[in-house]
């Protein structure tokens, strides 16, 4: 997600204004805290709506209400209530309504009173589908829109989290550009057509990412937000989706109807059927840290003040940068997206979750959540974003942080100290990294490779972002340079090398970049279309911008063929050397040698032993980032040329002997020996 609403000198002034109050003000929080604290909560998985032997049950949360109502309307908007019905007060704060029949095919809403006021309509917050635009929970047979084949579908077998190869990829970005040769364009259906191409007859869609060779896919956020009007798609509305409205609902305008709510269910599930069928697996992007707007959110509605933070004064807390944001470490809340989780596993088959601005979240909170989703998928892969994007109520180390990711040995956490080090600062367009000849990086680089764990020759005192080792093993570190925050990588090599510089030149800085991010140990990740050199025209923040800024054009494949080769063959690599994907953090401490190099933004190292049982007894891999040619010194013996001088090629490009080779500017030299 992006972050805009705070920078140092805010923050700086944020922390000072608190030192001052903070006696009066922590006896407020105090008191605040106890009030919900002593609150009765329901563990159950069944708030919602259940249809069973004829019945139709409603159950709702909401511990403060003096009455609630339930309204059953015909339609999902613009209809007025068949039924209207008072709810029954049980034990542990829920309400229930029960109707003797079938209501499939009805929308329902809730209506409470507290505080002396009745509050909006509200779908609650267990809605499973909805009708356009969310006002309204869809009530549906959820076994109704399981494709054929459904039962027996399962995502691919990781052993670990270091064996993926991740591609983020936002639905309408993938298949709406004219050159895609995709029909449902923008739509969760788009990924299910096999056979297109561009109109000069590349690979799209996903054949393109069968080609490439990634083991899953992440996908923004595809819950139903509420920044877009799904009854009037034609308006060619866009947005990321980090707005929440209904949680455990599928976004209608990634559907070919968002008036019928099954079909977003059933279409959404049709999509991760075929990834699932190509072998590739599906991470979602989930933000349960805030919602789409405070007052008046399904969260206010349903039991106001409780699911969120706020500061001292009674103000909203707003470590999102969107102005609210979530406790996590209330009961219910933690119930909430314990049980939101588990819906996404076992109704859709989810086989990951990347959690946006994860710090906002409580430790012991992302705990639990790794132990129960791993019950039922001992494969599924967690990770998150280790910041926040503003301060908090929840003392720091209680927060999900990147520098808290040893208290979190189930989840991962995406490494800022590699995508800065290697392409330049994320914020400031015009600086370089190493990839791009800025001197300096070179022990920061070195953090990355190791996958942030301990190691005896990596002086992390010299680490521009961490100054520790922060990770228990590389399976908790997410290597990128670039994702849907912030330049795309094509951009950010653009700005900061300058217009002067070739394509051409620029393209080997990528392919150094991603080079240094597919070979480190950890989970790589890759935002989409960089493998075809897709920008987004220099726009930093493109959560609203266009088509014309956020569209892939799929044109680039025919363009730029070989940086696509380039990625292909860098991914191959990596899948087929296991030296490359050790989990284990004092495999990495015993298997990885650096060199002694003098030189700036060089860097030369070994993988060792056969590590992780490769094949391979040695992989030497130096990076040059340097706009000069280097010479390195190799010991003498058979070598397997495998990357050289912008080629790559996991079967190898030639022999070498050793001794003392050169490596070109701003590229990758890899060897390797039996």
């Amino acid at each position: 997600m992006k972050i805009s609403h705070f920078g140092i000198s805010s923050m700086t002034a944020l922390a000072a204004s608190m030192a001052v109050v903070m006696p009066f003000q922590a006896n407020a929080q105090s008191a605040m805290e106890q009030q919900y604290a002593s609150l009765p909560t329901y563990a159950g998985d069944d708030l919602g709506v259940t249809v069973r032997d004829g019945v139709t049950t409603f159950k709702l949360w909401s511990p403060q209400a003096q009455e609630v109502k339930l309204n059953i309307y015909p339609t999902g908007r613009n209809s007025a209530p068949i039924m209207t019905m008072g709810m029954l007060k049980g034990d542990n704060g829920l309400w229930t309504a029960t109707v003797p029949e079938v209501l499939y095919g009805k929308f329902y809403t809730y209506h409470i009173y507290q505080d002396g006021r009745w509050r909006g309509e509200t779908p609650g917050v267990w809605a499973k589908s909805a009708g356009a635009n969310g006002q309204r929970a869809a009530i549906i047979d959820l076994s109704l829109t399981n494709p054929e084949g459904w039962d027996a579908d399962k995502g691919p077998e990781t052993k670990s989290p270091v064996d993926a190869v991740v591609y983020e990829m936002h639905h309408r970005d993938m298949s709406i550009h004219p050159s895609s040769g995709i029909a449902n364009k923008g739509k969760f259906l788009a990924m299910t057509e096999h056979g297109t191409t561009t109109p000069t007859g590349e690979k799209t869609g996903i054949d393109h990412l069968k080609e490439l060779g990634i083991t899953h896919v992440q996908i923004l956020p595809s819950y139903d937000y509420g920044s877009v009007d799904e009854t009037n798609l034609p308006s060619n509305q866009y947005n990321w989706g980090y707005d929440p409205q209904n949680y455990n609902s599928p976004e209608g305008s990634y559907s070919t109807n968002p008036s019928d709510p099954a079909a977003r269910v059933k279409e959404m599930k049709e999509m991760i059927k075929a990834f699932h069928d190509a072998g590739i697996g599906v991470i979602m992007d989930v933000v349960y840290n805030h919602t789409f707007i405070g007052e008046g959110s399904n969260f206010d509605l349903t039991a106001p003040g409780y699911y969120y933070r706020h500061r001292q004064d009674g103000s909203w807390s707003d470590a999102s940068g969107c102005g609210n944001e979530t406790a996590s470490e209330r009961q219910q809340m933690r119930n909430f997206m314990l049980n939101s989780l588990k819906h996404w596993v076992n109704e859709y088959h989810i086989d990951g979750f990347r959690f946006d601005l994860m710090a906002i979240h409580d430790i012991e909170t992302m705990n639990e959540i790794a132990a129960e989703l791993r019950k039922i998928n001992p494969d599924i892969i967690l990770y998150g974003e280790g910041w926040t994007a503003g301060d908090s109520p929840l003392p720091a180390d209680k927060r999900a942080l990147k520098d808290n990711a040893y208290m979190m040995p189930g989840v991962g956490v995406f490494s800022d100290d590699i995508r800065d080090a290697v392409k330049g600062h994320y914020s400031r367009q015009e600086d370089r990294g190493f990839a791009t000849g800025k001197p300096g990086n070179e022990e920061t680089v070195k953090i990355g490779i190791v996958g942030a764990t301990n190691h005896p020759q990596v002086d992390y005192s010299k680490g521009n972002n961490s100054k520790k080792p922060y990770a228990l093993s590389p399976a908790q570190v997410v290597n990128y340079v670039s994702c849907h925050d912030d330049l795309t990588l094509t951009d950010k090599l653009h700005k900061s090398m300058g217009d002067t510089v070739s394509i051409a030149k620029r393209q080997r800085a990528a392919k150094l970049a991603q080079t240094i991010v597919l070979t480190s140990q950890g989970i790589p990740f890759i935002w989409c279309g960089e493998e075809v050199f897709r920008d987004k025209k220099g726009v930093h923040n493109s959560f609203q911008s266009p088509d014309s800024v956020n569209a892939i054009d799929w044109n680039n494949k025919h363009l730029y063929p070989e940086l696509f080769d380039y990625y292909r063959n860098l991914i191959a690599l990596r899948k087929a050397h296991p030296a490359f994907r050790m989990s284990d953090a004092k495999e990495v401490a015993r298997n990885i040698k650096f060199d002694r190099v003098n030189v700036p933004n060089l860097i030369s190292y070994s993988i060792l032993n056969n590590a992780n049982g490769d094949r391979w007894r040695e992989i030497k891999l130096v990076f040059n980032g340097s706009e000069m040619t280097q010479t390195v010194n190799v010991p003498k013996g058979n070598w397997t040329v495998i990357a050289r001088d912008e080629q790559i090629n996991p079967d190898g490009l030639g022999t070498a002997k050793g001794g003392k080779m050169e490596v070109a500017p701003v590229s990758a030299l890899i060897l390797a020996r039996e």
